[in-house]
């Protein structure tokens, strides 16, 4: 079987959703949308929304979560593993966990998301989230097991070229092992 490379598998730029650091929410949400309904159906969805800066360089990445976290920036992520060694049973660390985000109506939405600023609630990747192009898939999969990532920003030289989804490279797995000869 030839080697194969992270280019091989990877999602081109140009095929994935992206905002301007200075877009809205609602527009990060939109940009979302049109990128699901147009990215061919037989692959996975997107589930993030890659950030630009005026100079057009991808500077950081929304995820779903980081969406649902924007509306709501007060929420309390509570580990209920780690505290529940301390004695604390679930039913208390949930009603201490509580937040007003859930217990008001979604009224307030559609102004918060014509409000929030791309910039100010994107994930900033470190850089273990990247990935050369021309890195071998192997390489790639130590890489998302070891930052437990559900993607990698793929590199050419200093630019960003692509995105490396999880979603992707198990499916390249699945359909390799499926064909072996057992």
């Amino acid at each position: 079987m030839k080697t194969v490379q992270v280019k091989d598998v990877m999602v081109a730029l140009e095929d994935y959703a992206t905002v301007s650091e200075n877009s809205t929410l609602y527009e990060a949400v939109l940009a979302l949308e049109k990128a699901q309904e147009e990215f061919d159906q037989s692959q996975y969805h997107h589930r993030a929304i890659l950030v630009y800066d005026d100079k057009q360089k991808i500077v950081g990445k929304i995820s779903q979560l980081d969406l649902l976290i924007a509306l709501e920036p007060n929420y309390q992520i509570v580990n209920f593993d780690k505290l529940s060694h301390f004695g604390y049973s679930l039913d208390y660390l949930k009603s201490v966990a509580k937040t007003s985000f859930w217990d008001k109506p979604l009224k307030n939405i559609c102004k918060k998301a014509a409000t929030l600023i791309a910039k100010d609630f994107m994930h900033t990747p470190s850089q273990g989230e990247y990935i050369k192009e021309d890195a071998n898939l192997d390489q790639a999969i130590h890489q998302l097991i070891t930052q437990k990532a559900l993607s990698l920003l793929v590199t050419r030289e200093q630019d960003i070229v692509g995105i490396l989804r999880l979603a992707d490279v198990f499916a390249f797995v699945s359909k390799n092992i499926k064909s072996c000869e057992i």
